[in-house]
């Protein structure tokens, strides 16, 4: 059970970083060593992953009826939420990430997240 945590959590961050690089309104703050980027990159996938343990399934109750009408496509409106969230959280927390804006940088990047996560996610030997 811990240990499929752990390679949630570092798909999580692979996600996260893969976005930043990929998208200009998403950046890591750069650590003074790689040491403390990858640590920085490992801490913010920490926080995305409580936030989508305990806030997302919340927010995707109450906007039920909005995906429903959009035939599921709000769901990345929601997953940009988390990832704009997990911004907020992190500046919060001191840690150097930030997402500039909703929309475009939080949609895109939450595309790029739950596409990276889905392609890692297979190599996951427990699920």
């Amino acid at each position: 059970m811990l240990m499929n945590f752990v390679i949630k959590t570092v798909i999580n961050g692979i996600a996260l970083w893969i976005a930043a690089l990929l998208v200009d309104g998403i950046e890591f703050g750069r650590g003074s060593s790689t040491w403390g980027t990858v640590t920085t990159v490992l801490l913010v996938a920490l926080v995305f992953g409580v936030l989508n343990t305990f806030v997302r399934p919340i927010a995707k109750l109450l906007s039920l009826p909005f995906i429903i009408l959009t035939l599921g496509l709000f769901v990345f409106i929601v997953n940009a939420l988390m990832l704009w969230l997990t911004s907020w959280l992190s500046e919060k927390l001191g840690l150097a990430f930030h997402v500039q804006e909703f929309f475009w940088d939080a949609v895109l990047g939450s595309l790029i997240i739950t596409f990276v996560s889905m392609i890692l996610g297979f190599f996951n030997p427990k699920d």
